[in-house]
């Protein structure tokens, strides 16, 4: 994560880095699979079938190992509001670094009791993101660790990237990318802007702090209550802006009750089971023309209390009564 506005001013990070994030990343990570949604008419790329259950151990897996090869040893400190954490967790186990993770109170159990897992300490502090993440920058700053940030990081967005990378075969004309603070989007961005695919995010009604900030409004407003925790972010990233600004086609802003309809659509016609934020690229979708549109589904760490209720709520509907034909 960058100290200062000059240090992001001057990061520089392109489609060589997601070339060189997925060489280094094969020894650890699988390319995740392809699923055809028919009753969507769209394609899904299924991250939340990657290890941790989403995307996000890509970029923190790519950065732990580009720090290893420029020599940086210093122990790894994060705020998020759960899948980076994990993703950290994880890449910290397998390379046997330690990890710090600053998580709010409000980050769901599920996701907590996974960071736990991986053997990384845990922080629980504030009741957002960006009270979090303000509690990580002092930990830092006392005690030399090295802070990593969930999506304003080269090495992370180049990491990120490498989901746009697996879907050259594909050969999507247009890709659906849920957008936080713009890691994801920017990665595949920079992985299939060259081969002329559209790149749509999405972000969800009151949590829309990337578009608001596309179109000059860099006010900071407090984000509203929202299913798709993993993109409610309150300032989005300095690098991944000046990224989606010359290569972002289009951001969909989807409502709470579209997430939730789509949410459950999946997890009953298609049986893929997503969180709020994994289903929002989706949801996005059905508002986007494409003869072969792919939506990522970034994740699938749902707090099964959630899912229960979510499902609980859908009303049977009643069956058709049969045409008489006479």
């Amino acid at each position: 994560m960058f100290d200062t506005e000059t240090d992001v001013a001057c990061a520089e990070v392109g489609a060589a880095d997601v070339l060189a994030a997925q060489a280094r990343l094969r020894p650890y990570l699988a390319a995740t699979p392809l699923h055809y949604a028919e009753r969507f008419g769209c394609w899904l790329k299924l991250e939340n079938l990657q290890r941790t259950g989403s995307y996000k151990v890509r970029g923190a897996m790519n950065a732990l190992l580009a720090a290893r090869e420029r020599g940086d040893t210093r122990p790894v400190i994060a705020a998020s509001a759960g899948n980076h954490a994990q993703g950290l967790a994880w890449a910290g186990h397998r390379l046997c670094l330690p990890v710090i993770t600053v998580m709010p109170r409000t980050a769901p159990q599920t996701k907590v009791a996974g960071v736990a897992h991986w053997g990384a300490a845990v922080r629980l502090h504030g009741d957002s993101y960006d009270e979090a993440k303000a509690f990580a920058v002092e930990l830092a700053a006392q005690h030399d660790y090295r802070l990593l940030s969930a999506f304003d990081d080269p090495d992370v967005i180049a990491g990120q990237g490498t989901v746009g990378l697996e879907l050259g075969e594909l050969a999507p004309d247009v890709v659906l990318v849920p957008i936080g603070g713009g890691g994801l989007a920017s990665g595949v961005a920079l992985a299939l802007k060259t081969q002329g695919v559209r790149i749509v995010g999405a972000q969800v009604e009151g949590v829309d702090a990337m578009a608001r900030a596309l179109r000059g409004d860099h006010s900071l407003r407090d984000a509203e209550a929202t299913l798709a925790d993993g993109v409610k972010v309150k300032e989005p990233g300095r690098l991944t802006r000046r990224i989606l600004g010359g290569l972002l086609d289009d951001v969909v802003i989807v409502r709470e009750a579209e997430l939730r309809e789509t949410l459950v659509r999946l997890a009953l016609e298609e049986h893929v089971i997503a969180e709020g934020a994994g289903a929002l690229a989706l949801a996005a979708g059905r508002r986007v023309a494409g003869k072969r549109k792919c939506a990522v589904i970034s994740g699938g760490n749902i707090d099964a209390v959630v899912l229960a209720q979510l499902l609980a709520d859908v009303r049977p509907r009643a069956p058709r009564r049969p045409r008489r034909r006479f």
